[in-house]
C-alpha cells in the first residue's frame, strides 16, 4: 500500500486514514501539526532566547549558508539542494522566521526565502 501524501510504501497495519486519504506516520503527523510561521509569541520567545547560549542546529546553519550564497531561493529548490523533506524544511524555516533570521519576499510571481 502507498501513502497518498508522499508516495512511500507502507507496511500493512502502519497506515492511517485521515479525511479519506491513506497516510504514513510521517505524513499523518504533518497534517496534524503543520508548521506555523506567523506566531507573535514564538517570535518573542525565540528572540529572547537568542544570545543566551542558544545555538542554531546544523540544518539551520546550512539553510542560512544557502541563503547567503544565493541571495534568495524558492522553498522547493532549497529542499532539493539540502536533500531535506519539504515538511521538515518548513518547520526549520518557521523556527528561523521566529528568530528573525530569514524572511520571505516576492521576486516576480515567485515566493523566495532570503536573509532577514
Amino acid at each position: 500500500m502507498k501513502c497518498d501524501g508522499c508516495g512511500c510504501q507502507i507496511d500493512r497495519g502502519g497506515e492511517t486514514e485521515y479525511m479519506g486519504r491513506i497516510l504514513c506516520e510521517d505524513c499523518y503527523m504533518d497534517v496534524l501539526s503543520p508548521a506555523k510561521t506567523c506566531d507573535p509569541w514564538a517570535v518573542y520567545t525565540a528572540k529572547s532566547m537568542t544570545g543566551n547560549g542558544f545555538t542554531l542546529t546544523k540544518m539551520q546553519e546550512n539553510i542560512l549558508d544557502v541563503l547567503k550564497e544565493t541571495g534568495g531561493i524558492e522553498i522547493e529548490l532549497l529542499s532539493k539542494r539540502l536533500g531535506i523533506k519539504l515538511s521538515d524544511l518548513q518547520r526549520e524555516i518557521a523556527t528561523l522566521r521566529h528568530m528573525e533570521k530569514l524572511r520571505a519576499s516576492m521576486k516576480g510571481d515567485k515566493k523566495v526565502f532570503c536573509l532577514w
